[in-house]
């Protein structure tokens, strides 16, 4: 049984960590009216209401070296936590953690130990790397929610309470849907990701390839979706140099906006996707892409020691979860812009790859959805809820 007014923390570290955190928290304020949750999230949870003693919106790093360049800041957020856990009059009743496991595996052995219960929201990829985490989650924490069908069998046998009630995505991109809006048939979007270091490794080949279809097919158009100011102002700032060193392409149809991302999601025919959260909610909405990925050298080799099975299969989420290579993807020095206009081509309406493509995304859909009644953030709300004692 719930307490009548539980104070709830939910801790997110990224941006698609924050979108399904807002969601969770407004459902926990609907379900538990007295509740009060806080956290560490970025804009969407602040607007849901979630009191944020950590603003997380900049702090969503991938690879050993990145996490170096951060780790004091990682250092002073973690004692910050301990800190207000410990108080009397800011320890939470029950805390979310949603992904991030560097970080979470660490808080929640802590509070473990202090006796609050947790709840793992998205579950680390440990079919991928570090399957030693297993038993650890499973001892510090009372549930886990999975966003994947096949995660269920990856933790069972382990003794944590698990669960798949559905992907966020599914609801989220239902309720963006504008059914008045059709797809162009020459509009192409182009993502080259969240976060800093991403935009910094994908840009420019991802310039050239937008070049090199232009001059294959002019009738194209493109736009550049950014989700935040920094990485807006970053990739206007690249584009003006590699317009510099390339005249050519002044020619070329293209916008660069901040926060469009979902609604362009909705009019463009094709895109070129950093590796992320955005495939999946691409491949929901129904938008063919062409994915590429880069990492620091250095952390692409550690990389390669301890994940080698997810690099020799398949790195993007929407083809691990099918099987199969439904989106052609692009690692590392395979990041060549000649053979990512390639692939676009052959997604493009009326491309040898298009219904091949838009059949397995309609398959996406089906398994991704939830089960039984109520949509997923509604249930990990309530399962949330329920675990307080």
């Amino acid at each position: 049984m719930s307490k009548e007014k539980p104070l709830v923390w939910i801790m997110s570290g990224e941006s698609s960590g924050d979108m399904y955190g807002a969601r969770i928290a407004q459902e926990v304020m609907k379900q538990s009216p007295g509740a009060t949750v806080r956290g560490m999230g970025g804009p969407r949870m602040r607007e849901a209401g979630v009191d944020l003693f950590i603003d997380s919106s900049e702090l969503g790093v991938v690879g050993l070296i990145e996490v170096f360049a951060h780790i004091g800041t990682f250092i002073r957020i973690f004692f910050l936590c301990l800190r207000l856990a410990k108080a009397k009059a800011t320890r939470p009743d029950v805390v979310m953690v949603i992904d991030n496991p560097g970080f979470n595996i660490r808080l929640a052995k802590r509070l473990w130990k202090l006796g609050i219960p947790v709840v793992w929201f998205v579950s680390p990829q440990v079919w991928a790397w570090r399957k030693a985490n297993i038993p650890r989650i499973a001892r510090y924490c009372r549930k886990l929610i999975v966003i994947f069908p096949f995660e269920t069998e990856v933790w069972a046998g382990s003794g944590l309470e698990t669960h798949f009630d559905g992907h966020p995505l599914i609801e989220i991109v239902r309720e963006r849907t504008d059914p008045a809006l059709k797809r162009d048939p020459n509009h192409v979007l182009i993502l080259p990701g969240s976060r800093g270091h991403e935009t910094s490794q994908l840009l420019e080949p991802f310039l050239q390839t937008v070049l090199i279809l232009h001059k294959r097919r002019p009738e194209l158009y493109f736009t550049i979706s950014l989700p935040r100011e920094r990485t807006y102002r970053d990739v206007v700032a690249g584009l003006d140099r590699f317009t510099r060193h390339h005249p050519e392409m002044q020619d070329v149809k293209i916008d660069v906006q901040m926060g469009g991302t979902p609604l362009a999601i909705q009019e463009c025919s094709v895109g070129l996707a950093a590796s992320g959260t955005v495939t999946v909610e691409c491949a929901i909405a129904g938008l063919p892409l062409v994915v590429a990925y880069r990492l620091n050298k250095i952390t692409f080799l550690f990389a390669l020691l301890i994940v080698r099975k997810l690099f020799r299969n398949a790195f993007t989420m929407v083809n691990i979860i099918l099987n199969r290579k439904t989106f052609e993807e692009f690692l590392q020095f395979k990041v060549r812009p000649r053979d990512m206009a390639d692939a676009l081509e052959r997604i493009l309406p009326g491309g040898p790859r298009c219904a091949e493509v838009e059949h397995d995304m309609e398959e996406l859909r089906r398994m991704l959805a939830p089960s039984g009644s109520g949509s997923s953030t509604a249930n990990a709300a309530r399962r949330l809820l329920d675990t307080i004692e």
